[in-house]
């Protein structure tokens, strides 16, 4: 598979989930078994060498990226969710959105210090949750090796929000 036809195989989806939004939707590449795999494959590959001791997860599409690649690098997963979702004790952030904020958290237990973990999740647009959840990593003690997206909006400037941290995106959108 080619990195084309991984990126045309994302559909666009006209005013979803409000009036002017164009949403970028990932259900092909997801229904397409050798579409995922070659995803899954791409974004394990660089780790492979040296794998992180965990993989970090963001609710919830994140999660469809994360566990493959987690089975694939042999390492542990653990999720970052948005508040109230996770049962047990947890250490929890919030970040600002264009319209208000919101917060992530996840559990106290999911890293042991000096932990170094891959942070995943299928779309960079302003960075804040992937900021907020490179911030649960790092109040837990983990060290974030690199944070993965799939797919990158990159008019929204969300590497900005995550300056100093190695990223890699399969796909770039500019607009």
């Amino acid at each position: 598979m080619s990195q084309l036809t991984i990126e045309s195989a994302v559909r666009d989806i006209r005013d979803f989930p409000k009036q002017g939004i164009v949403f970028k939707d990932i259900s092909p590449i997801l229904q397409s078994p050798a579409l995922f795999k070659e995803v899954i494959d791409q974004l394990s590959d660089p780790f492979m060498a040296a794998p992180p001791d965990v993989i970090v997860a963001i609710d919830a599409r994140g999660f469809l990226f994360g566990s493959a690649m987690a089975y694939r690098l042999g390492c542990g997963l653990t999720m970052v969710r948005k508040k109230g979702k996770l049962p047990g004790k947890t250490v929890s952030t919030s970040y600002d959105l264009e319209y208000g904020s919101n917060q992530v958290e996840i559990h106290q237990d999911a890293l042991v210090a000096g932990s170094r973990a891959l942070l995943v999740d299928d779309v960079l647009a302003t960075g804040g949750t992937a900021r907020a959840a490179a911030d649960l990593i790092e109040m837990l003690g983990g060290q974030v090796m690199g944070i993965v997206f799939l797919l990158e909006l990159c008019f929204l400037d969300g590497r900005r929000r995550l300056n100093g941290y190695d990223i890699l995106s399969l796909i770039k959108v500019s607009g």
